[in-house]
Protein backbone atom coordinates (compact mmCIF):
# COMPACT_ATOMS: atom_id res chain seq x y z
CA UNK A 1 0.00 0.00 0.00
CA UNK A 2 2.53 2.42 0.70
CA UNK A 3 4.73 1.59 -2.13
CA UNK A 4 1.46 2.14 -4.47
CA UNK A 5 0.45 5.31 -2.82
CA UNK A 6 4.10 6.57 -3.20
CA UNK A 7 3.96 5.87 -6.90
CA UNK A 8 0.34 7.31 -7.65
CA UNK A 9 1.29 10.55 -6.00
CA UNK A 10 4.92 10.64 -6.63
CA UNK A 11 5.38 11.82 -2.57
CA UNK A 12 8.94 11.66 -2.62
CA UNK A 13 9.48 13.67 -5.94
CA UNK A 14 7.53 16.29 -4.62
CA UNK A 15 9.67 16.71 -1.65
CA UNK A 16 7.40 15.52 1.04
CA UNK A 17 6.81 11.97 2.90
CA UNK A 18 3.71 10.02 3.65
CA UNK A 19 3.65 11.03 7.34
CA UNK A 20 4.04 14.49 6.17
CA UNK A 21 0.99 13.96 4.01
CA UNK A 22 -1.20 12.34 7.02
CA UNK A 23 -0.53 15.55 8.79
CA UNK A 24 -1.04 17.93 6.25
CA UNK A 25 -4.38 16.52 5.75
CA UNK A 26 -5.73 16.00 9.35
CA UNK A 27 -4.49 19.39 9.66
CA UNK A 28 -6.63 20.68 6.89
CA UNK A 29 -9.39 18.46 8.44
CA UNK A 30 -9.34 20.23 11.69
CA UNK A 31 -8.94 23.72 10.18
CA UNK A 32 -12.37 23.64 8.13
CA UNK A 33 -14.42 21.05 10.40
CA UNK A 34 -16.06 23.73 11.98
CA UNK A 35 -18.48 23.59 8.02
CA UNK A 36 -19.69 20.31 9.81
CA UNK A 37 -21.51 22.62 12.28
CA UNK A 38 -22.11 25.74 10.51
CA UNK A 39 -23.25 24.54 7.48
CA UNK A 40 -26.15 23.38 9.83
CA UNK A 41 -26.72 26.31 11.88
CA UNK A 42 -27.73 28.69 8.36
CA UNK A 43 -29.71 26.14 6.27
CA UNK A 44 -31.56 25.32 9.37
CA UNK A 45 -32.95 28.65 9.03
CA UNK A 46 -34.36 27.55 5.69
CA UNK A 47 -36.07 24.68 7.29
CA UNK A 48 -33.81 21.74 7.17
CA UNK A 49 -32.35 19.74 10.29
CA UNK A 50 -28.68 20.54 11.30
CA UNK A 51 -28.49 16.61 12.43
CA UNK A 52 -28.92 16.02 8.31
CA UNK A 53 -27.48 18.70 7.32
CA UNK A 54 -24.27 17.36 9.28
CA UNK A 55 -24.24 13.90 7.28
CA UNK A 56 -24.76 15.35 4.17
CA UNK A 57 -22.51 18.01 4.89
CA UNK A 58 -19.57 15.36 5.83
CA UNK A 59 -20.63 13.13 2.90
CA UNK A 60 -20.21 16.29 -0.09
CA UNK A 61 -16.76 16.95 1.81
CA UNK A 62 -15.89 14.18 1.79
CA UNK A 63 -16.19 12.44 -1.86
CA UNK A 64 -15.33 15.93 -3.18
CA UNK A 65 -12.32 16.22 -1.40
CA UNK A 66 -10.81 12.88 -2.23
CA UNK A 67 -12.02 13.42 -6.02
CA UNK A 68 -9.63 16.20 -6.06
CA UNK A 69 -6.58 14.73 -4.49
CA UNK A 70 -7.05 11.82 -7.09
CA UNK A 71 -7.88 13.76 -10.04
CA UNK A 72 -6.16 16.99 -9.48
CA UNK A 73 -3.50 15.24 -7.43
CA UNK A 74 -3.46 18.80 -4.91
CA UNK A 75 -3.69 18.89 -1.35
CA UNK A 76 -7.09 20.86 -1.75
CA UNK A 77 -10.00 19.89 0.47
CA UNK A 78 -13.75 20.68 -0.78
CA UNK A 79 -16.44 21.17 0.97
CA UNK A 80 -20.02 23.41 1.38
CA UNK A 81 -18.82 26.98 0.75
CA UNK A 82 -19.80 29.35 3.76
CA UNK A 83 -21.70 32.53 1.34
CA UNK A 84 -22.86 29.97 -0.90
CA UNK A 85 -24.95 28.69 2.28
CA UNK A 86 -26.22 32.22 3.23
CA UNK A 87 -27.59 32.53 -0.55
CA UNK A 88 -30.13 29.33 -0.09
CA UNK A 89 -30.92 30.14 3.55
CA UNK A 90 -31.23 34.01 3.20
CA UNK A 91 -31.60 34.86 0.19
CA UNK A 92 -33.58 32.05 -2.03
CA UNK A 93 -35.49 30.77 0.68
CA UNK A 94 -36.05 33.66 3.22
CA UNK A 95 -36.39 36.03 0.52
CA UNK A 96 -37.18 34.84 -2.82
CA UNK A 97 -39.79 32.21 -0.95
CA UNK A 98 -38.23 28.89 -2.71
CA UNK A 99 -38.48 25.89 -0.72
CA UNK A 100 -35.60 24.34 0.52
CA UNK A 101 -35.82 21.89 -2.60
CA UNK A 102 -36.58 24.57 -4.73
CA UNK A 103 -33.48 26.73 -3.63
CA UNK A 104 -30.93 22.92 -4.26
CA UNK A 105 -32.36 22.96 -7.88
CA UNK A 106 -31.07 26.67 -7.98
CA UNK A 107 -27.60 25.37 -6.51
CA UNK A 108 -27.66 21.99 -9.28
CA UNK A 109 -28.40 24.57 -12.06
CA UNK A 110 -25.67 26.67 -11.22
CA UNK A 111 -23.19 24.43 -11.07
CA UNK A 112 -24.35 22.61 -14.40
CA UNK A 113 -24.04 26.10 -16.04
CA UNK A 114 -20.42 25.78 -14.41
CA UNK A 115 -19.09 23.18 -15.55
CA UNK A 116 -20.17 23.37 -19.58
CA UNK A 117 -18.03 26.84 -18.67
CA UNK A 118 -15.10 24.70 -17.56
CA UNK A 119 -15.41 22.18 -20.66
CA UNK A 120 -16.28 24.81 -23.31
CA UNK A 121 -12.86 26.96 -22.02
CA UNK A 122 -15.63 29.61 -21.29
CA UNK A 123 -15.21 30.42 -17.88
CA UNK A 124 -11.67 31.99 -18.41
CA UNK A 125 -13.28 34.93 -20.64
CA UNK A 126 -16.05 35.66 -18.39
CA UNK A 127 -13.55 35.62 -15.57
CA UNK A 128 -11.48 38.56 -17.18
CA UNK A 129 -14.92 40.62 -18.01
CA UNK A 130 -14.96 40.84 -14.09
CA UNK A 131 -13.30 43.68 -13.04
CA UNK A 132 -10.75 42.34 -9.95
CA UNK A 133 -12.57 44.91 -7.48
CA UNK A 134 -15.96 43.43 -7.99
CA UNK A 135 -14.58 40.13 -7.91
CA UNK A 136 -13.27 41.20 -4.29
CA UNK A 137 -16.56 43.16 -3.09
CA UNK A 138 -18.56 40.02 -4.16
CA UNK A 139 -16.56 37.83 -0.96
CA UNK A 140 -16.36 41.09 1.40
CA UNK A 141 -19.95 41.35 0.80
CA UNK A 142 -20.85 37.71 1.91
CA UNK A 143 -18.34 38.37 4.84
CA UNK A 144 -20.42 41.07 5.85
CA UNK A 145 -23.14 39.05 5.41
CA UNK A 146 -22.48 36.17 7.54
CA UNK A 147 -21.17 38.63 10.07
CA UNK A 148 -24.15 40.01 10.03
CA UNK A 149 -26.10 36.40 10.86
CA UNK A 150 -23.90 35.81 13.01
CA UNK A 151 -24.41 38.89 15.61
CA UNK A 152 -28.55 38.35 14.80
CA UNK A 153 -28.43 34.59 15.47
CA UNK A 154 -25.54 35.71 18.84
CA UNK A 155 -28.36 38.32 20.09
CA UNK A 156 -25.60 41.24 19.54
CA UNK A 157 -28.25 42.72 16.90
CA UNK A 158 -31.68 42.93 17.24
CA UNK A 159 -34.38 44.75 14.81
CA UNK A 160 -34.89 48.29 16.00
CA UNK A 161 -38.53 49.65 17.56
CA UNK A 162 -40.83 51.06 14.94
CA UNK A 163 -39.72 54.56 14.12
CA UNK A 164 -36.40 54.25 15.61
CA UNK A 165 -33.16 52.86 14.02
CA UNK A 166 -33.38 49.48 12.05
CA UNK A 167 -30.92 47.46 14.14
CA UNK A 168 -29.84 48.12 17.73
CA UNK A 169 -27.91 46.25 20.30
CA UNK A 170 -29.55 43.61 21.53
CA UNK A 171 -29.53 41.84 25.74
CA UNK A 172 -25.91 41.77 25.25
CA UNK A 173 -25.60 41.14 29.43
CA UNK A 174 -27.72 37.90 29.96
CA UNK A 175 -26.08 34.30 29.74
CA UNK A 176 -26.33 34.00 26.18
CA UNK A 177 -25.34 37.52 25.45
CA UNK A 178 -22.32 37.12 27.10
CA UNK A 179 -21.84 33.01 25.78
CA UNK A 180 -21.90 34.50 22.62
CA UNK A 181 -19.33 37.34 23.66
CA UNK A 182 -16.94 35.19 24.60
CA UNK A 183 -16.82 32.84 22.21
CA UNK A 184 -16.39 35.27 19.53
CA UNK A 185 -13.27 36.95 21.94
CA UNK A 186 -12.21 33.46 22.11
CA UNK A 187 -11.97 32.66 18.16
CA UNK A 188 -10.15 35.85 18.13
CA UNK A 189 -8.03 34.62 20.53
CA UNK A 190 -6.89 31.24 18.75
CA UNK A 191 -6.81 32.91 15.62
CA UNK A 192 -4.35 35.56 16.43
CA UNK A 193 -1.71 32.69 18.38
CA UNK A 194 -2.07 30.64 15.01
CA UNK A 195 -3.82 28.34 16.90
CA UNK A 196 -4.48 25.11 14.86
CA UNK A 197 -8.66 24.65 14.10
CA UNK A 198 -9.42 27.78 15.87
CA UNK A 199 -13.13 27.89 15.08
CA UNK A 200 -13.80 24.38 15.87
CA UNK A 201 -11.74 24.77 19.05
CA UNK A 202 -13.93 28.01 20.02
CA UNK A 203 -17.84 26.28 18.87
CA UNK A 204 -16.35 23.19 21.10
CA UNK A 205 -15.27 25.32 23.96
CA UNK A 206 -18.47 27.32 23.63
CA UNK A 207 -20.80 24.49 23.62
CA UNK A 208 -18.76 22.74 26.47
CA UNK A 209 -19.60 26.34 28.38
CA UNK A 210 -22.90 26.65 27.47
CA UNK A 211 -23.82 22.47 28.41
CA UNK A 212 -21.82 23.47 31.80
CA UNK A 213 -24.18 26.72 32.69
CA UNK A 214 -27.14 24.93 31.55
CA UNK A 215 -27.32 21.41 32.99
CA UNK A 216 -24.95 23.11 36.65
CA UNK A 217 -26.42 26.38 36.91
CA UNK A 218 -30.23 26.67 34.97
CA UNK A 219 -31.71 23.16 35.52
CA UNK A 220 -31.82 22.84 31.93
CA UNK A 221 -33.97 26.00 31.39
CA UNK A 222 -31.08 28.18 29.22
CA UNK A 223 -32.13 26.83 26.12
CA UNK A 224 -35.43 25.79 26.38
CA UNK A 225 -36.57 21.88 25.52
CA UNK A 226 -34.65 19.85 23.17
CA UNK A 227 -31.45 18.85 23.15
CA UNK A 228 -29.63 22.39 22.76
CA UNK A 229 -27.28 22.96 25.68
CA UNK A 230 -27.49 19.26 27.15
CA UNK A 231 -25.24 16.48 27.37
CA UNK A 232 -25.76 14.24 24.12
CA UNK A 233 -27.05 10.81 25.10
CA UNK A 234 -25.39 9.70 22.22
CA UNK A 235 -22.36 10.85 20.13
CA UNK A 236 -22.77 7.96 17.71
CA UNK A 237 -25.26 7.42 15.01
CA UNK A 238 -26.11 5.63 11.93
CA UNK A 239 -25.62 8.45 8.80
CA UNK A 240 -28.55 10.09 7.49
CA UNK A 241 -29.77 10.63 3.94
CA UNK A 242 -32.78 11.84 4.31
CA UNK A 243 -32.08 15.17 2.38
CA UNK A 244 -29.89 13.79 -0.36
CA UNK A 245 -32.18 13.96 -3.45
CA UNK A 246 -34.41 16.68 -2.26
CA UNK A 247 -33.92 18.99 -5.33
CA UNK A 248 -37.06 20.80 -7.17
CA UNK A 249 -36.46 22.90 -10.21
CA UNK A 250 -39.52 24.64 -9.81
CA UNK A 251 -37.65 27.54 -9.25
CA UNK A 252 -38.44 28.67 -12.76
CA UNK A 253 -41.92 28.59 -12.63
CA UNK A 254 -42.03 30.14 -9.19
CA UNK A 255 -39.30 32.86 -10.13
CA UNK A 256 -40.24 33.37 -13.80
CA UNK A 257 -37.43 32.93 -16.11
CA UNK A 258 -35.60 36.39 -16.06
CA UNK A 259 -35.48 35.89 -12.30
CA UNK A 260 -34.42 32.36 -12.19
CA UNK A 261 -31.64 32.69 -14.71
CA UNK A 262 -30.68 35.90 -12.49
CA UNK A 263 -30.67 34.02 -9.28
CA UNK A 264 -28.51 30.68 -10.85
CA UNK A 265 -26.09 33.78 -12.78
CA UNK A 266 -25.93 35.69 -8.81
CA UNK A 267 -24.81 31.98 -7.09
CA UNK A 268 -22.48 31.23 -9.74
CA UNK A 269 -20.49 34.53 -9.69
CA UNK A 270 -20.14 33.76 -6.03
CA UNK A 271 -19.06 30.34 -6.77
CA UNK A 272 -16.81 31.61 -9.70
CA UNK A 273 -14.90 33.78 -8.33
CA UNK A 274 -14.24 31.97 -5.16
CA UNK A 275 -12.51 28.91 -6.22
CA UNK A 276 -10.46 30.68 -9.08
CA UNK A 277 -9.31 32.86 -5.94
CA UNK A 278 -9.00 30.49 -3.59
CA UNK A 279 -6.80 28.13 -5.95
CA UNK A 280 -4.26 30.05 -7.41
CA UNK A 281 -3.68 31.55 -3.53
CA UNK A 282 -3.42 28.41 -2.56
CA UNK A 283 -1.04 27.02 -5.34
CA UNK A 284 1.25 30.18 -4.94
CA UNK A 285 1.86 29.42 -1.22
CA UNK A 286 2.28 25.94 -1.70
CA UNK A 287 4.86 26.55 -4.56
CA UNK A 288 3.12 25.31 -7.64
CA UNK A 289 2.62 28.06 -10.04
CA UNK A 290 4.27 27.65 -13.12
CA UNK A 291 6.67 30.68 -14.49
CA UNK A 292 3.87 32.26 -16.72
CA UNK A 293 2.15 32.18 -13.63
CA UNK A 294 -0.37 29.38 -14.04
CA UNK A 295 -1.28 26.70 -12.15
CA UNK A 296 -1.07 22.88 -13.46
CA UNK A 297 -3.88 20.97 -14.07
CA UNK A 298 -5.92 24.10 -13.28
CA UNK A 299 -8.64 22.71 -15.43
CA UNK A 300 -9.10 19.63 -13.64
CA UNK A 301 -9.16 21.87 -10.18
CA UNK A 302 -12.30 23.62 -11.78
CA UNK A 303 -13.43 20.69 -13.07
CA UNK A 304 -13.65 19.04 -9.80
CA UNK A 305 -14.93 22.00 -8.50
CA UNK A 306 -17.79 22.35 -10.62
CA UNK A 307 -18.97 19.01 -10.18
CA UNK A 308 -18.97 19.33 -6.12
CA UNK A 309 -21.29 22.49 -7.11
CA UNK A 310 -23.65 20.11 -8.56
CA UNK A 311 -23.21 17.29 -6.32
CA UNK A 312 -23.85 19.66 -3.04
CA UNK A 313 -27.36 20.67 -4.44
CA UNK A 314 -28.59 17.05 -4.76
CA UNK A 315 -27.05 16.62 -1.76
CA UNK A 316 -29.21 19.40 -0.46
CA UNK A 317 -25.78 20.67 1.41
CA UNK A 318 -25.57 23.71 -0.44
CA UNK A 319 -22.99 24.39 -3.37
CA UNK A 320 -19.25 22.83 -2.75
CA UNK A 321 -16.31 24.64 -3.31
CA UNK A 322 -12.63 24.58 -2.67
CA UNK A 323 -11.52 25.92 0.47
CA UNK A 324 -9.02 27.98 2.01
CA UNK A 325 -8.54 26.40 4.84
CA UNK A 326 -6.77 23.76 2.48
CA UNK A 327 -3.47 26.60 3.57
CA UNK A 328 -3.21 25.29 6.98
CA UNK A 329 -2.53 21.42 5.27
CA UNK A 330 0.11 22.79 2.98
CA UNK A 331 1.59 24.79 5.71
CA UNK A 332 2.45 21.62 7.28
CA UNK A 333 4.10 20.65 4.21
CA UNK A 334 1.54 18.89 2.07
CA UNK A 335 1.99 18.59 -1.30
CA UNK A 336 0.11 16.14 -3.20
CA UNK A 337 -3.46 14.76 -3.32
CA UNK A 338 -2.48 12.01 -0.85
CA UNK A 339 -3.67 14.84 1.71
CA UNK A 340 -6.60 15.20 0.67
CA UNK A 341 -7.41 11.40 0.80
CA UNK A 342 -6.94 12.23 3.95
CA UNK A 343 -8.94 15.05 4.87
CA UNK A 344 -11.78 13.60 2.45
CA UNK A 345 -11.22 10.45 4.51
CA UNK A 346 -11.78 12.01 7.97
CA UNK A 347 -15.27 14.15 6.80
CA UNK A 348 -16.68 9.95 5.70
CA UNK A 349 -15.73 9.07 9.51
CA UNK A 350 -17.45 12.42 10.18
CA UNK A 351 -21.09 11.78 8.94
CA UNK A 352 -21.60 9.66 12.05
CA UNK A 353 -21.42 12.46 14.31
CA UNK A 354 -24.72 14.13 13.69
CA UNK A 355 -25.80 13.98 17.60
CA UNK A 356 -23.62 16.48 18.00
CA UNK A 357 -25.44 19.13 15.53
CA UNK A 358 -28.29 19.10 17.83
CA UNK A 359 -26.53 19.70 21.07
CA UNK A 360 -24.56 23.09 19.78
CA UNK A 361 -27.09 26.32 20.27
CA UNK A 362 -26.63 29.73 18.42
CA UNK A 363 -24.77 31.33 20.07
CA UNK A 364 -21.87 28.85 19.72
CA UNK A 365 -22.23 28.76 16.05
CA UNK A 366 -22.54 32.65 15.71
CA UNK A 367 -19.09 33.47 16.49
CA UNK A 368 -17.36 31.60 14.21
CA UNK A 369 -19.97 32.88 11.50
CA UNK A 370 -18.56 36.44 13.08
CA UNK A 371 -15.19 35.42 12.80
CA UNK A 372 -15.82 33.59 9.00
CA UNK A 373 -17.13 37.81 8.08
CA UNK A 374 -13.61 39.42 8.98
CA UNK A 375 -11.51 36.72 7.13
CA UNK A 376 -13.37 37.56 4.09
CA UNK A 377 -13.88 41.33 4.19
CA UNK A 378 -9.57 41.35 4.25
CA UNK A 379 -9.37 41.39 0.26
CA UNK A 380 -10.91 44.82 0.48
CA UNK A 381 -7.23 46.32 1.04
CA UNK A 382 -6.99 45.03 -2.90
CA UNK A 383 -9.56 47.55 -3.79
CA UNK A 384 -7.66 51.01 -5.64
CA UNK A 385 -9.63 53.25 -3.41
CA UNK A 386 -8.02 56.01 -5.10
CA UNK A 387 -10.67 55.68 -8.48
CA UNK A 388 -13.91 55.79 -7.52
CA UNK A 389 -14.88 54.31 -10.46
CA UNK A 390 -13.49 51.01 -9.20
CA UNK A 391 -14.26 51.64 -5.63
CA UNK A 392 -17.43 53.25 -5.65
CA UNK A 393 -18.82 49.50 -7.36
CA UNK A 394 -17.05 47.49 -5.11
CA UNK A 395 -18.28 49.48 -2.17
CA UNK A 396 -22.21 49.24 -3.17
CA UNK A 397 -21.40 45.61 -3.71
CA UNK A 398 -19.76 44.89 -0.51
CA UNK A 399 -22.49 46.89 1.63
CA UNK A 400 -25.23 46.12 -0.84
CA UNK A 401 -25.35 42.41 0.79
CA UNK A 402 -25.83 42.88 4.26
CA UNK A 403 -28.50 46.14 3.62
CA UNK A 404 -30.58 44.70 1.77
CA UNK A 405 -30.37 40.94 3.05
CA UNK A 406 -29.64 39.27 -0.64
CA UNK A 407 -26.31 38.62 -2.27
CA UNK A 408 -28.29 38.83 -5.61
CA UNK A 409 -28.92 42.63 -4.98
CA UNK A 410 -25.51 43.24 -3.79
CA UNK A 411 -24.03 41.90 -6.64
CA UNK A 412 -26.40 44.10 -9.34
CA UNK A 413 -26.11 47.36 -7.25
CA UNK A 414 -22.23 46.77 -8.08
CA UNK A 415 -22.74 45.89 -11.89
CA UNK A 416 -24.67 48.57 -12.62
CA UNK A 417 -23.01 51.48 -10.53
CA UNK A 418 -19.52 50.08 -12.60
CA UNK A 419 -20.99 50.46 -15.90
CA UNK A 420 -22.80 53.75 -15.32
CA UNK A 421 -20.00 55.09 -13.51
CA UNK A 422 -17.29 54.17 -16.05
CA UNK A 423 -19.89 55.36 -18.83
CA UNK A 424 -20.46 58.67 -17.02
CA UNK A 425 -16.24 59.24 -16.91
CA UNK A 426 -15.61 58.58 -20.46
CA UNK A 427 -13.83 55.21 -19.78
CA UNK A 428 -16.75 53.14 -21.38
CA UNK A 429 -14.14 51.38 -23.24
CA UNK A 430 -13.13 49.40 -19.84
CA UNK A 431 -16.48 47.97 -19.65
CA UNK A 432 -16.49 44.84 -21.40
CA UNK A 433 -19.19 42.91 -23.53
CA UNK A 434 -20.54 40.37 -20.63
CA UNK A 435 -20.63 43.31 -17.83
CA UNK A 436 -22.84 45.08 -20.51
CA UNK A 437 -25.03 42.24 -20.85
CA UNK A 438 -24.77 41.56 -16.60
CA UNK A 439 -26.01 45.25 -15.88
CA UNK A 440 -28.76 45.20 -18.64
CA UNK A 441 -30.01 42.35 -17.19
CA UNK A 442 -30.09 43.67 -13.45
CA UNK A 443 -31.82 46.65 -14.55
CA UNK A 444 -34.62 44.59 -15.51
CA UNK A 445 -34.58 42.61 -12.44
CA UNK A 446 -34.75 45.38 -10.48
CA UNK A 447 -37.33 47.07 -12.62
CA UNK A 448 -39.83 44.39 -13.21
CA UNK A 449 -41.63 44.51 -9.71
CA UNK A 450 -42.56 48.06 -10.08
CA UNK A 451 -43.68 47.45 -13.24
CA UNK A 452 -45.67 44.43 -12.58
CA UNK A 453 -47.24 46.39 -9.92
CA UNK A 454 -47.82 49.41 -12.83
CA UNK A 455 -49.34 47.07 -15.22
CA UNK A 456 -51.67 45.32 -12.13
CA UNK A 457 -49.51 42.08 -12.51
CA UNK A 458 -47.46 42.15 -9.65
CA UNK A 459 -47.79 38.97 -7.36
Amino acid sequence: MTAALERWFRVTERGSSLRVECVGGVTTFMTMAYILFVNGAILGAAGLDPRQVLTVTALVAGVMTIAMGLAADYPFAVAPGMGLNAVVAFTLVGRAGLTPAEAMGVIVAEGVAITLLVVTGVRAAVLDAIPMALKKAIGAGIGLFLALIGFANGGLAARGAEGGPLLRLGPIATPRGLLFAAGVVLAFVLLARKVRGALLLAIAVTTAAAIALNEGVYGGALFGPGPVGRFPLEVLSAPDFGLVGRVSFGFVAKLGALGAALAVFSLMLSDFFDTVGTAVGLADEAGFLGADGRLPRMQRVLLVDSLAAVAGGLASSSSATTYIESASGIAEGARTGLASLVTGALFLGAMFLAPLAGVMPAEATAGALVVVGFLMVGVLRDVDWRDPTEAAPAFLTAVGMPFTASITDGIGMGFIAFVLLKTATGRAREVRAPMWLAAAAFLVFFALEPIQRLLGLGR
